[in-house]
């Protein structure tokens, strides 16, 4: 299997890296384009895998191509490469708001395609990724391009309508985690912490608060109750994130993102 990448950010970059883990395929049958000489340089030398300027060339050779553009580049990108793929070519998409049936259109021709939408923590193996495949793609090639997902994380194949859901539930929320982690270290700086000991304490935190969750699978209420003592300082703290409104400013900023995705 010839696996090819037309862009070549942080996200594919992490995709790259858990290939090249897992030993899915070998260094031979990777290939990526990017714009800059820079970009270029960092796929050759880096990563090790082939690089070219030209999509088409990438499009041509791949059995599986990963279009890892932004949705404002989607259109110009699809409109170069669709005259040269393959009808046996799974095209796989990175970019929000994009439907099928847009890329399909816009392809102008029956495409394998297949709508992902995966999250930066992919860069340390740890990624989220939602698929959703079109009609073309035969369920063993699902299976495979899972495979290519759970190289750097997990992944769920969810109904297309899902998926906006999933930029706001997983996509976009590292930056909303981040966000916390900052508040939190910033308080404990502020009570004299060092800086690089709060990001530590507050970092593990969430990453085994995470991971009790996905564990034990219990409710998370049931979770925080188990640290919340009567009287004690956690349920002190919780007043207050309560009566500051933490959980509905989530909820809103969740329902925000939805929204936008749904608009792209």
């Amino acid at each position: 299997m010839k696996i090819g990448f037309v862009g070549c950010g942080n996200m594919a970059t992490a995709m790259i890296g858990g290939i090249l883990k897992k030993g899915m395929v070998s260094r031979e049958n990777l290939i990526a384009s990017a714009k800059s000489p820079k970009t270029l340089d960092k796929i050759d030398k880096e990563l090790g895998i082939r690089a070219t300027a030209d999509k088409r060339k990438i499009a041509v050779e791949s059995d599986v191509l990963i279009l890892a553009v932004k949705s404002v580049n989607m259109k110009e990108v699809i409109e170069e490469i669709s005259i040269v793929i393959r009808p046996e070519t799974i095209v796989v998409t990175l970019a929000p708001g994009k439907t099928l049936q847009w890329l399909n259109d816009t392809f102008g021709k029956p495409t394998k395609l297949v709508r992902t939408m995966p999250n930066t923590p992919a860069l340390v193996g740890e990624g989220m990724t939602a698929m959703c495949p079109n009609d073309y793609v035969r369920p063993e090639e699902v299976v495979e391009i899972e495979e290519i997902f759970q190289s750097f994380g997990k992944t769920q194949v969810v109904p297309e309508p899902m998926i906006d859901v999933v930029v706001a539930v997983s996509g976009s929320s590292p930056a909303y985690v981040f966000l916390f982690i900052e508040a939190l270290a910033d308080a404990a700086v502020a009570d004299g912490m060092s800086r690089e000991q709060a990001y530590e304490f507050a970092a593990q935190s969430v990453l085994g608060s995470a991971k009790m969750l996905l564990e034990t699978r219990k409710h998370p209420g049931v979770l925080k109750d188990m640290v919340c003592s009567p009287g004690g300082t956690t349920i002190e703290a919780v007043r207050v994130l309560e009566e500051r409104g933490l959980r509905s400013a989530v909820f809103e900023a969740t329902k925000a993102c939805v929204k936008k995705a749904k608009e792209m």
